[in-house]
């Protein structure tokens, strides 16, 4: 068949050309375009002056017809025609006629599905990867559990970029550099154990949520209400699954004061009826927690309760909060500040770091708005100083909490659920824990990589952008890129985030 092609390209440029498009013309059309054509073959003959005899026959009728080249081109054409017939197991009337083809041009050809808007599948999980800037790795929701449950195995999150050659293109910087293929490292949430356990190591996962119902944790796109609890319970059955019986896994809240653990203890040891929750958020309301957070949070209790996970209050007393807001932390009781900070040498060096310094300018200090009474610049510096003695000693005494319950039980884990401005950035109560365990047991194993951090459903505004886009690192400034951090290790959403959301994405895992 394949020498006959060229044949069959000159039969189609000697036809005269055909809207592929247009509908089939009628036998009747067909006859009158060929009497026509016979018409003028007749009367070109006359023209020419051939001779007639007194018979009325023209010379040329005697003398044998010489086959033209349109007569040659129309038996090559029947010739392929019927090849093609018999080299074929279906007739060629199967075919569909050139008509029925759909028209490029056509406003049906410009729809999908009818003209229905579907909008493509999207992972609902993402590794935050260190790359510079960081970027964006999806995983299919086949591999969420295994992630999960690596983490509650103590496996913790490595804070180095995530090398892989279909994944980016950092594999072969690093090989051409290196000159080794050991580069290639294990992704985070792969199979496996601990890298590290024994009595001096534990891990710690912080799950960022701000109980807003934003886009991802809709009622229209979740389905269900209170979607940033309903996540978080989903993600502490997976984390927790590797120590449920090990007596040794914790809970904690960040919006629970300490002086509202005896309500949680008492609550664990109930049945968990309807009134046993009543009573814990009467009960936690009035040791100072908001009582609407509170009934957010039950979700999160109730699986605690099930699974025999300890609940930890973890927030300092709103007095001390009221006090320290409105003179600094020298205006706190000595001994109520040493109940919050046990590494009181570390928590003064740490505020004069270069990393976080960055983070208190990028994300810290965003937080802060001056109240109506601050009119003048003076006053509104010294709001903004007291504003941030209040953050840090919450950051502090809530790493405290959560060090001093782990550091005893090895091979522990502590979930704690915690605003998402209290650990974006790696630098609020999450980035305090690696200091402080260390200061409690010096043989500590704890360090960045013990801890993760997760965001559940942020949107932009949560993470400081500007944009629609979230925002991923800061320190982007040629003199802070030794210092950028990424906005945490993972973000996690109840429903398929919009596009527009995502930057810098990787290719699927």
């Amino acid at each position: 068949m394949a020498p006959l092609l060229p044949l069959l390209l000159a039969v189609l440029a000697a036809r005269p050309m055909v809207d592929a498009f247009a509908p089939p013309r009628s036998s009747l059309s067909a006859f009158h375009l060929q009497r026509s054509r016979d018409d003028v073959s007749l009367a070109s003959h006359h023209d020419a002056g051939d001779y007639v005899d007194a018979e009325g026959l023209k010379q040329s009728d005697f003398q044998p017809q010489q086959p033209t080249r349109r007569d040659a081109l129309r038996q090559s054409a029947a010739a392929l025609a019927t090849a093609s017939y018999l080299a074929s197991s279906q007739p060629a009337s199967a075919l569909p006629a050139l008509a029925s083809f759909s028209n490029p041009f056509a406003p049906s050809a410009n729809s999908s599905s009818g003209g229905k808007y579907i909008p493509a599948k999207r992972c609902t999980a993402y590794l935050v990867d260190a790359t510079i800037p960081p970027s964006l790795i999806p995983y299919r929701a086949s591999r969420e559990a295994a992630i999960l449950k690596n983490l509650g195995m103590g496996g913790g999150t490595p804070k180095s970029a995530f090398v892989e050659d279909d994944v980016n293109l950092n594999n072969f910087m690093n090989k051409a550099v290196f000159g080794s293929i050991e580069a290639v490292k294990t992704v985070a949430g792969a199979e496996g154990g601990p890298s590290k356990s024994g009595p001096n190591y534990q891990s710690f996962v912080f799950l960022g949520a701000n109980f807003d119902d934003t886009y991802t944790a809709s009622v229209e796109k979740a389905g269900e209400e209170n979607g940033d609890a309903r996540l978080a319970v989903g993600l502490l059955a997976d984390i927790c699954k590797p120590k449920e019986r090990s007596g040794n896994t914790a809970v904690g809240l960040a919006f629970a004061p300490q002086s509202g653990q005896g309500a949680l203890d008492a609550y664990l040891a109930s049945g968990g009826s309807e009134e046993d929750e009543r009573k814990l958020v009467e009960d936690l309301a009035a040791a100072g927690a908001s009582g609407e957070l509170a009934e957010r949070h039950l979700p999160i209790a109730r699986f605690a309760r099930k699974k025999r996970c300890a609940l930890l209050a973890l927030a300092p007393e709103n007095a001390d909060l009221a006090t320290v807001k409105k003179g600094g932390l020298q205006s706190l009781d000595p001994q109520r500040r040493e109940a919050y900070v046990a590494d009181a040498q570390g928590f003064i060096a740490l505020t004069q770091e270069p990393k976080f310094k960055l983070y208190t300018d990028k994300s810290l200090l965003k937080d802060f708005v001056p109240s109506a009474s601050a009119k003048d610049e003076a006053a509104q510096k010294a709001e903004q100083g007291n504003f941030f003695a209040e953050r840090i000693l919450v950051h502090e005494a809530c790493a405290t909490a959560i060090s001093k319950w782990a550091s005893s039980r090895p091979n522990s884990l502590v979930v704690t659920v915690a605003p998402i401005p209290d650990v974006r950035f790696l630098g609020g109560i999450n980035g305090r824990i690696p200091r402080i365990a260390k200061f409690l047991n010096p043989d500590s194993l704890v360090d960045d990589e013990s801890v993760t951090t997760i965001l559940l459903n942020p949107n932009a505004k949560e993470t400081l952008s500007e944009s629609k886009f979230l925002r991923l690192e800061i320190g982007t400034a040629p003199n802070n890129w030794t210092y950028q951090t990424k906005v945490a290790d993972y973000l996690w959403f109840s429903s398929m985030p919009k596009v527009n959301m995502l930057p810098r994405m990787m290719n699927e895992m």
